[in-house]
């Protein structure tokens, strides 16, 4: 399993741009403004020899007891509740501040492995940067830029020392693993309990009832099915007693041992802003998904109505998933919810021949030609399947790392409907072809 580094820090010493770094993404918003990262961003670590997912949280204010201030230090201890390793972030051009120190005394007291990070030392003397944050007694002070990204290949390396390096996988029985994900009081564990026609999972009308992630043996219409139940904070001490107790990382770790994912969503309250995260966190791991969407037999049409305009506008991102509006508690709508799961699953596994793959792309060129890059357009001339579960297409020819996004939707939207592609998320690879002239050129 992946570990998880999280990083903390008072506000606007530079979280975010280190996550992008980290992620070699853009999802944190950046900029020189305090505060601005309220709400808890993960992404797949991909700067460092180990993988590990990381966490990016909004400014620690851990002496606040209200507002919003006092929310995002909540969301805080709890990214640090289920953190392998935490990498504190301090601000090397500002040096040590009493807030670094509280932060430092809450830190000193878990069980986690602590990296001080001393960031924005670009052009400084590294080793008078670091002196001042010996006083936090959290060991070696490691300067980084993230801006730049001196240092911080270093770090996470050093961060990731202590965890084994990743085992190949085992053998997987032929079961489907599927993991069913949302909220806290969504009605996970009451959709497993319908399933099951018993009482395997405590279902209570309290957020984070459960605990930890519950897998479940299930089998349906001669079909093996494993069923993931996730989770529960883990208990890491009385210290956390009183927050939301529903752990995103083993969420996330659900999600990616999964072969397809059901996201639960409650029709009787908005579509949140964790629920669009971890839509797109499965849609960046590549897995298969069906959405389930709870409570729906408590809604009038009006409300009805409404709900599924916000869903379209919302997770208009899940446009290749499958919507089903259900009540686990009535069991209305499951038995469709699991035969979706099992298209997508053949979606993910699916395998496409070289010949038909190129003659659907010879079709897809021939109505629409992409558009020209400069004086050139580029040539699409071939493809083959270069994996599965998300299924990869790789195009070969002329330029066509020079192919629009628009385009590419194009080919992602023709392949999927050739092939019955509808539940899972389609990887297109383009590979440009040497120009066998460019040498002469030269000489």
């Amino acid at each position: 399993m992946k570990p998880t580094l999280v990083l903390v820090g008072r506000p606007n010493v530079g979280k975010s741009t280190l996550f992008n770094r980290l992620t070699k993404s853009r999802d944190a918003i950046v900029a020189d403004l305090p505060g601005l990262t309220r709400d808890r961003h993960y992404g797949h670590g991909k700067l460092g020899r180990k993988p590990y997912l990381v966490v990016d949280t909004g400014g620690f204010e851990p002496l606040i007891k209200e507002g919003i201030l006092h929310e995002m230090a909540r969301q805080t201890e709890q990214a640090i509740a289920e953190a392998d390793a935490v990498i504190f972030v301090v601000d090397g051009r500002t040096g040590l501040t009493p807030h670094d120190k509280e932060i430092a005394n809450k830190l000193r007291r878990l069980a986690r492995p602590v990296i001080v990070a001393v960031n924005k030392a670009e052009g400084l003397n590294s080793g008078m940067v670091e002196a001042d944050f010996h006083e936090l007694g959290l060991g070696e002070p490691y300067a980084i830029s993230a801006a730049h990204g001196e240092g911080v290949r270093g770090l996470v390396d050093l961060a990731l020392d202590t965890f084994p390096e990743p085992e190949e996988e085992e053998t997987k029985s032929d079961a489907i693993r599927v993991a069913i994900v949302g909220r806290p009081n969504v009605g996970k564990s009451t959709m497993i309990n319908t399933l099951l026609g018993e009482e395997r999972v405590i279902a209570f009308d309290a957020p984070g009832t459960t605990r930890d992630s519950i897998e479940i043996d299930f089998e349906r219409g001669g079909r093996k099915y494993v069923l993931v139940d996730t989770a529960g904070m883990r208990k890491r001490g009385k210290v956390f007693e009183s927050i939301e107790k529903f752990s995103v990382v083993k969420t996330l770790q659900a999600i990616e041992d999964a072969h397809v994912v059901i996201l639960m969503v409650d029709a009787q309250a908005d579509v949140s802003e964790q629920d669009a995260h971890i839509a797109d966190f499965i849609v960046q791991s590549g897995r298969a998904l069906v959405v389930a969407v709870n409570k729906w037999d408590g809604l009038d049409s009006y409300t009805r109505e409404q709900t599924r305009l916000v869903l379209q506008r919302k997770l208009k991102f899940l446009d290749f998933a499958k919507f089903h509006f259900v009540s686990a508690k009535e069991n209305i709508g499951l038995e469709s919810v699991f035969r979706s799961v099992d298209a997508a699953f053949a979606a993910a596994m699916t395998k496409m021949s070289t010949p038909r793959l190129a003659r659907v792309l010879a079709d897809a060129v021939a109505r629409q030609a992409p558009p020209k890059h400069g004086l050139f357009r580029p040539k699409p001339r071939y493809a083959h399947q270069g994996g599965s579960n998300p299924p990869i297409i790789v195009i070969h020819g002329n330029a066509v790392d020079q192919i629009k996004d628009s385009y590419r939707r194009y080919l992602e939207n023709t392949f999927r409907e050739a092939f019955k592609l509808h539940g899972t998320p389609l990887r297109i690879q383009f590979v440009t072809a040497k120009n066998p002239f460019a040498d002469k050129d030269k000489k």
